[in-house]
């Protein structure tokens, strides 16, 4: 969904003629930029290595959100014990035991509300185990994004399509801009303000 509608344009400097495929393209811009593919709400799944001897993991995509009626952002969860990589293994004796009980690359559900979670930063603080060995790798469905896209979101877009139509390059005469031609443009439309505004909503990790 753009992030910027018609009703917005005068309040952010867009002149009422302004088409929608620049505020597509700008939109589109705005999700390459952040590394991901939408600001709104949306549900993420991954699996995430634990540092040794630490209990908590940090997630990707930010702020977490509840999408529609649900109570947490958390969605599901799961967790292992698998086997130590080298210079992991801090107590031979509870890794035998482990062993016995055939728990090492054994996935477990976890309960999403035995996990603490800072909606801000993305960190999550997982329970111990039965056996009290901490889990060394998990499995985190969860959903994050904007319940509503704020003014800082609609006036990056509206930037970036004023910095384009004032792109020679783009200001051509077309019957449609392309989201390509957008992308190599990138480092000239998302300028430092721009860049400022969209800062909070870039993922943690590339991919």
């Amino acid at each position: 969904m753009a992030y910027l509608q018609p009703a917005d344009y005068p309040n952010f400097g867009l002149p009422d003629g302004t088409t929608t495929d620049w505020i597509t393209a700008a939109t589109a811009l705005i999700n390459s930029y952040c590394r991901r593919p939408d600001l709104n709400v949306t549900q993420y799944t991954e699996r995430l290595r634990l540092t040794c001897g630490s209990q908590a993991v940090l997630l990707t995509y930010l702020p977490l959100a509840p999408m529609g009626e649900a109570a947490s952002p958390i969605v599901s969860l799961e967790g292992r014990y698998g086997r130590p990589r080298r210079g992991e293994l801090a107590d031979d004796s509870l890794f035998q035991i482990a062993t016995a009980f055939s728990l090492p690359g054994q996935w477990t559900s976890i309960d999403p509300t035995s996990v603490d979670y800072d909606s801000a930063t993305g960190e999550l603080n997982l329970p111990w185990n039965i056996l009290g060995l901490s889990y060394n790798e998990v499995s985190v469905t969860y959903t994050a994004g904007l319940l509503s896209i704020g003014d800082d979101i609609k006036a990056a877009c509206s930037q970036i399509v004023r910095n384009a139509q004032a792109t020679p390059a783009l200001n051509a005469s077309k019957t449609k801009i392309d989201t390509m031609q957008m992308q190599y443009f990138s480092s000239s439309l998302v300028d430092e303000t721009v860049q400022v505004w969209l800062r909070p909503y870039i993922a943690n990790r590339l991919g």
